[in-house]
């Protein structure tokens, strides 16, 4: 009896201490929330990878939910303060969904500034650490910053000139891209990436702005036969943004606090950019194999293009500056740190 009542006293010490164990190594759940199907480029090569990657390097003390097509709820305009508020752990998206709250991003989404996506990518974390972290974004920790390959014009006729524009209903990403659309007499249309087949099938829009990678997932070589794209730097890109909720963030155990910093940041940003626009190339082909109408502006014909977007920079530099940001040192240093880049 004696040494039976030991032997379940060091039983039940025992199962305190793996009760304590697992609870030391108890798996944190993070839920990230973003508004592309699973099967498209950006969630297949790059949140999926950095995921991955994580749970990985936790040693599968971080499971990582992922939530594609906006399966948590609300719209693409709402997930930055989902992720301020806490509704998802983590959010990637369009910076420019939410116009004129982040304004030093815009830097990057100025028109024919881009030529590298790694390049900008690059650029455009190092300006966030020294002008955005405390100021734009203090509601939220930043994991990553980056740039798609080169914006392009995908539409229902075929675009040579700014003045082939004229009267076309255009979906635009940002606020920019907005009102270049306009300066071509185009009308802008406001719509999430997802929306664009269904404008396009239904005629609501005659074309779109997205770098090629998208337009494998969006089907949009089937949906229009026209594609105009730019040699040199890029008419448009946009900015993005994998987002935490700080308070999720600083509540992590430091060790995994270590995980999350060590697949975030730089490298992780560029690797980013670089990956969509690496998924430019075999997204075009599909169009090419179609049998689509593929027009790049080049040499003289540039021109054009570069005149009708120039007052976009003025008015840009001016709203900068009535917002106490300087317009042209941001763009100065944008194009510096970009040509600094090495391959």
């Amino acid at each position: 009896m004696i040494l039976r009542r030991a032997f379940m006293g060091l039983a039940s010490a025992a199962a305190i201490g793996l009760m304590a164990s697992t609870a030391m190594a108890q798996e944190v759940t993070l839920r990230m929330h973003q508004f592309l199907p699973p099967q498209a480029n950006v969630p297949k090569l790059v949140l999926d990878v950095w995921a991955d990657n994580v749970e990985a390097a936790s040693n599968g003390r971080i499971k990582v939910e992922r939530y594609p097509s906006m399966q948590l709820g609300g719209s693409p305009p709402e997930l930055m303060d989902q992720a301020i508020d806490g509704v998802a752990d983590i959010v990637w998206t369009v910076v420019g969904y939410t116009p004129g709250r982040y304004p030093s991003t815009e830097v990057f989404e100025l028109p024919f500034i881009m030529t590298n996506a790694r390049a900008a990518s690059s650029a455009y974390w190092q300006m966030f650490e020294k002008h955005m972290k405390d100021t734009e974004f203090k509601d939220v920790h930043i994991l990553g910053t980056w740039v798609h390959g080169p914006g392009m014009i995908h539409v229902n006729k075929e675009v040579r000139t700014p003045a082939d524009m004229e009267g076309l209903k255009i979906r635009g990403g940002s606020r920019l891209v907005n009102s270049l659309l306009e300066k071509m007499g185009s009308t802008p249309v406001g719509m999430p990436v997802p929306a664009v087949p269904e404008g396009l099938s239904k005629g609501v829009i005659d074309g779109t702005t997205i770098p090629w990678e998208v337009t494998a997932s969006l089907k949009v070589p089937e949906l229009v036969s026209n594609h105009t794209e730019f040699e040199g730097n890029a008419l448009y890109v946009l900015t993005f943004v994998l987002a935490m909720n700080k308070d999720r963030y600083e509540g992590l155990p430091a060790d995994l606090q270590k995980v999350i910093d060590d697949n975030s940041g730089l490298e992780f940003s560029i690797f980013a950019g670089g990956t969509q626009s690496d998924s430019d190339g075999p997204a075009r082909q599909l169009a090419v194999d179609r049998g689509n109408n593929i027009v790049t502006v080049s040499g003289d014909d540039l021109q054009a293009w570069n005149d009708v977007s120039q007052p976009i920079y003025e008015e840009w530099i001016a709203d900068m500056n009535s917002k106490g940001i300087d317009g042209q040192a941001l763009i100065d240093e944008a194009k510096a740190l970009m040509a600094a880049y090495d391959n």
